[in-house]
Order: C-alpha cells, then sequence, then structure tokens
C-alpha cells in the first residue's frame, strides 16, 4: 500500500469523515488539498502535508486528529519533511505570521509561542499550503469570496516572492 493510501486510512481511523468542514467532511477537504498540490507541481512530500495538514488542528480549524505530544506518529507514516510542515501548518499564529511573513519569514507557533524561521526550501511549501487550503474553502463556501475575497486577494498578492506561479495563479482565479 502507497503512502499516500496508509494516510487516508489513518485519516478515516481518526474519524476525519465524520468532522464538517466547507464543502462535506475535512477528510474530503484533505484530500482535495492533496489533489490540488500535486496538479500545481509540488512533490509527494507536499501532497502528503497538504493530506493531513489539520491534524493538529489550525488557528483556523481548532478540531485535531492528533495531540501535539504524539509527532512521532505522524513523522513515521509521512516522514520527516511533510511532518515538519504539517506542524508548522497547524501551530502557525496566523494574525502574528500571515502579514509580516514576506518580510520575516518566520511563524509565529500557537503551541508554544515561539517563533521559527523558515528556511529557504520551508518557505514555498508553507506559502502554498496556506494558500490552497483557503482556495478550497473559497470554492466550497459560496460566501467566502464575498466575505473575505479583498482580504485574501491583498494577503496573497504580498506573498507573490514566497508562493509558486502556479498557486499564485490559481489564486487569482479563485479569488477574482
Amino acid at each position: 500500500m502507497s503512502t499516500e493510501h496508509t494516510v487516508r486510512a489513518w485519516l478515516r481511523e481518526r474519524g476525519a469523515e465524520n468532522i464538517e468542514h466547507p464543502g462535506g467532511t475535512l477528510y474530503a477537504h484533505l484530500g482535495r488539498v492533496h489533489d490540488r498540490l500535486g496538479a500545481l507541481g509540488h512533490d509527494p512530500k507536499v501532497q502528503l502535508a497538504g493530506l493531513a495538514h489539520a491534524a493538529y488542528g489550525t488557528d483556523g480549524f481548532d478540531r485535531s486528529l492528533l495531540a501535539v505530544a504524539d509527532r512521532a506518529v505522524l513523522r513515521e507514516l509521512v516522514g520527516e519533511r511533510a511532518e515538519a510542515l504539517i506542524y508548522r501548518y497547524g501551530a502557525c499564529d496566523r494574525s502574528r505570521t500571515w502579514r509580516a511573513l514576506p518580510g520575516t519569514r518566520q511563524v509565529w507557533d500557537r503551541f508554544t509561542g515561539g517563533v521559527h524561521e523558515l528556511a529557504p526550501e520551508q518557505t514555498g511549501p508553507f506559502t502554498d499550503l496556506s494558500i490552497v487550503n483557503e482556495l478550497d474553502v473559497a470554492e466550497q463556501d459560496p460566501t467566502f469570496v464575498a466575505r473575505h475575497g479583498a482580504y485574501f486577494r491583498e494577503l496573497f498578492a504580498s506573498w507573490a516572492p514566497l508562493a509558486s506561479p502556479a498557486v499564485l495563479a490559481e489564486a487569482r482565479r479563485v479569488l477574482g
């Protein structure tokens, strides 16, 4: 069985199919994020991070599938690189991180209160995962763009030096 299939089975075991999320269930959302990251050119490790990006919950979605103290479980499933991206994404304190990210490359950790500077090879995947997640929500929630479109258009434009051209083009398509 492939790692992707193993992670999908793990997500189902953890109840992701029974957790409501825009567009149906958390499980469906995670799958769409995984698939879009692949379609936009990301490698399998980034795609796996997309598939399990909400394992620890997120600043915008407080349901978790695994306690942060049990990171080794997820690391064994997806590998160190993918788990590190999942952790960083889930730990991100959006109010302290997102606006400053282009200038600082720092992610504030909502679990520890600390700050982590993204290495150059981490910046693109973190930014693209963050954008792709919001794009999926935007496509699933018919009121999202009217309520939040201007904010995300401005934010993602400021992230242009960090994000991949394919993801930025997708953001323009989805958000207008």
